[in-house]
């Protein structure tokens, strides 16, 4: 049944729309799951929600530079993983627009503040996904905040996945800055 005065033809069409677009988004790793991704020999993680205070935000940009984040997240999940008594660092997971939607991903940094690993998690847009491959994730690896860790400078993009590749190279950065105001000794 259609609300009253509402075409058939046109519910079908939202309904048909509606369940592409659902269609789209590919989880690849759950919360749990992404920390023990990117700390593969961690024998413990801790996890620490961090609230997203408008004094956070503006140390992150200050530390981000000039190009803005496209969300500031409600609150930001870390992780602190640890093998036995060695610290191996610190992660977050992070929200950046792709063309429409968020991608959702993980970056794990080693206590010097520099990238140990990418990992996405959700993609939900139509084109991209290519960004979640190592080939991809693995060029951040070493990179700080005074990397550029910018689209076409020492990232490379992907024919196809240009706003994706922009997002996540946006993206580490702010995860690399929030990790920096969290956990200061991760600079």
């Amino acid at each position: 049944m259609t609300p009253k005065g509402v075409p058939v033809v046109l519910v079908a069409a939202l309904v048909v729309a509606l369940a592409a677009v659902a269609g789209e988004t590919e989880v690849y790793l759950s919360p749990e799951e992404a920390p023990r991704v990117v700390f593969p020999k961690a024998d413990s993680i801790e996890r620490k929600d961090v609230p997203s205070t408008v004094a956070l935000r503006e140390r992150m940009q200050e530390l981000i530079g000039r190009e803005k984040p496209s969300i500031w997240e409600p609150f930001y999940i870390t992780y602190v993983a640890h093998r036995g008594s060695e610290l191996l660092g610190y992660a977050v997971i992070c929200e950046e627009i792709g063309k429409h939607r968020p991608i959702t991903f993980i970056v794990a940094a080693s206590p010097d503040g520099r990238v140990r690993d990418v990992a996405v998690m959700i993609y939900r847009e139509s084109r991209g996904r290519e960004v979640k491959y190592p080939g991809f994730t693995k060029q951040f690896r070493g990179k700080n905040l005074a990397d550029p860790i910018a689209h076409r400078r020492d990232i490379r993009n992907i024919t196809g996945a240009t706003l994706s590749a922009r997002s996540l190279s946006r993206g580490v950065r702010k995860a690399l800055a929030l990790l920096q105001v969290v956990y200061p000794g991760s600079d």
